[in-house]
Order: C-alpha cells, then sequence, then structure tokens
C-alpha cells in the first residue's frame, strides 16, 4: 500500500481540506471530532476541520487572493460583492464576524451593515 501523502484519494481532497482551513491525518490519528474518510471500504484520511472564527480568516485570504491585492484596497463595488460572498457563507453567524470583515475590508462595522441592509433590500427581505 502507498504512503498516507501519496494516496491518490488523499491528493484529491487535499486542495478542499486546504480552502477550507483543515488539517489531514492518518485514520489512526483521528480525534473523536474529526471525519475520518473512507475510500473502497478503507479509512484513508482524517479531516480535523477548523473552528468558525478560522474558517472565516481562511476564507478572506481566499478572497484576497482571488482578487489580487488586500481587500481593503478594493473599491465599494467590489467590497460590496465581497460582503454578499461572505452572506452567503455564512460569515456573520460566527461571533465577531462583521468586525472581522470590517477590519479586513478597511471599513466601520456600520459600513458592512449597510452593505448587508442594502443587499437584503435588494432581495425584497
Amino acid at each position: 500500500m502507498t504512503g498516507f501523502g501519496d494516496d491518490p484519494f488523499v491528493t484529491a481532497v487535499k486542495p478542499l481540506v486546504d480552502a477550507m482551513g483543515g488539517e489531514m491525518m492518518p485514520p489512526d490519528q483521528a480525534g473523536a471530532d474529526d471525519v475520518v474518510l473512507a475510500w473502497e471500504g478503507e479509512d484513508v484520511v482524517a479531516v480535523r476541520l477548523p473552528q468558525l472564527a478560522d474558517s472565516l480568516d481562511h476564507i478572506l485570504i481566499a478572497l484576497e487572493r482571488k482578487q489580487g491585492r488586500p481587500l481593503a484596497e478594493l473599491d465599494r463595488k467590489a467590497k460590496q460583492e465581497v460582503v454578499r460572498i461572505l452572506e452567503a457563507r455564512g460569515a456573520f453567524s460566527v461571533r465577531h464576524g462583521v468586525e472581522t470583515v470590517a477590519g479586513a475590508l478597511g471599513v466601520s462595522r456600520f459600513t458592512v451593515y449597510n452593505y448587508l441592509n442594502r443587499e437584503n433590500a435588494a432581495k425584497g427581505e
């Protein structure tokens, strides 16, 4: 059998785990809260999921990478789009989510709430 890191299934799921900010380990090192993934009836990899607050930081870093520059340097329309994406991903259900996003965007919490209210008004909520 191939080593843990050489397994094609591990290689296939690694980008997803990395994007979530998770940690991969051999199944025999899994804790009670870890998710063990099996392939063809055999446990192949365990995944330790991040805390929600860590996930938000990962999402912000990924959005920054996608934009190609710090989120604080985006124009107002682009910042509004970032807030829309973050809301769809549940970023504002995380404790201090609004404050974290405001800091990343270089705007006030009030501005983030305005962006959220504008988005919800556009949806007819």
